[in-house]
């Protein structure tokens, strides 16, 4: 196989086993502008599940005070812990398809 195609596609796969370290060194260290692309792609999709936390603490945060029922569970805040396991369960399948898209 070649080299350019394993880099972008272990850019996506590396949600598994480095996060959004190897897509960064990828990015600095290729000339391909392919790779580069894929290189941007996948650290965007690796981020995205970081941006999302905030959000899931917000959650917490409204359901104790604006949204408050009173019955003591905490309904918006399940709602954002489900929408969170969504969607990190739809980029890591958005990354895996990537990375097996790259290679074929």
């Amino acid at each position: 196989m070649e080299t350019n195609k394993i880099l972008s596609a272990l850019c996506y796969f590396s949600i598994f086993f480095a996060g959004f370290i190897f897509p960064i060194i990828v990015y600095f260290v290729t000339d391909n502008p392919h790779v580069k692309k894929d290189a941007k792609s996948a650290l965007i999709s690796h981020i995205i599940p970081i941006i999302a936390i905030p959000l899931l603490f917000a959650g917490l945060f409204l359901d104790i005070g604006i949204f408050a029922t009173g019955s003591g569970i905490p309904v918006f805040f399940l709602l954002m812990i489900g929408l969170f396991i969504i969607v990190n369960i739809v980029i890591v399948i958005w990354n895996v398809y990537k990375g097996i898209k790259v290679l074929l």
